[in-house]
């Protein structure tokens, strides 16, 4: 049985890597715009939404890949106000969401979901806390000019394993659900499915 992380993802591969998990990794084609719009219609909490998103690309692309076990991943970063930040779409955005999150305190909710035969088998959803330290323009301008564009596929504009360690000064929370993906409770899943040695 293989597990296959359905996310191009470099952190959630990196951390499977790193913690010796055997997987392959593979592009699933979701509409994630549209279906974010359509929970938020429905009153769904970004808690449901990053869990709702995961099962999608896990049971889209497990539906084609019916032997294997698929992991799908979402994570979504909410503001005190309960608005919601995605990707940035451009430096510039990333430079605006950065500024937003200045002083501030988000949540960033991070989900897995583990699909077989195109239904869901196993989910955890994690949420963390964190709080931006206050950062002026010129840091801005330095972070970017360092991270852009490898922020660019990262919600809020920050990896948490590299230089975005410095924007924050506080952190409730796992590490591993920063960077998106709860993996203390996939690596235990995977242990008693046998994927791993326990």
């Amino acid at each position: 049985m293989t597990l296959i992380l359905a996310s191009q993802s470099p952190a959630r591969h990196a951390m499977l890597a790193a913690a010796g998990v055997p997987h392959s990794v593979a592009s699933v084609m979701v509409d994630e715009a549209a279906a974010k719009q359509a929970l938020l219609a429905g009153g769904a909490t970004p808690r449901d939404i990053a869990d709702a998103l995961a099962e999608l690309k896990a049971t889209k692309l497990s539906a084609q890949l019916p032997g294997d076990l698929v992991l799908g991943c979402d994570s979504v970063v909410a503001l005190a106000d309960g608005s919601l930040i995605s990707k940035p779409a451009d430096r510039a955005d990333a430079a605006a969401q950065l500024a937003r999150l200045s002083g501030t305190t988000h949540m960033l909710t991070s989900a897995a979901v583990i699909a077989e035969a195109g239904r869901a088998s196993w989910r955890h959803v994690d949420t963390v806390r964190l709080t931006m330290r206050p950062l002026s323009d010129a840091f801005i301008a330095a972070y970017l000019d360092a991270e852009w564009p490898a922020i660019a596929g990262c919600v809020g504009g920050y990896r948490i394993e590299g230089p975005g360690a410095q924007l924050f000064s506080a952190i409730e929370g796992s590490h591993f659900t920063i960077m998106g993906l709860p993996l203390l409770p996939l690596l235990a899943h995977l242990r008693r499915r046998g994927v791993l040695v326990a």
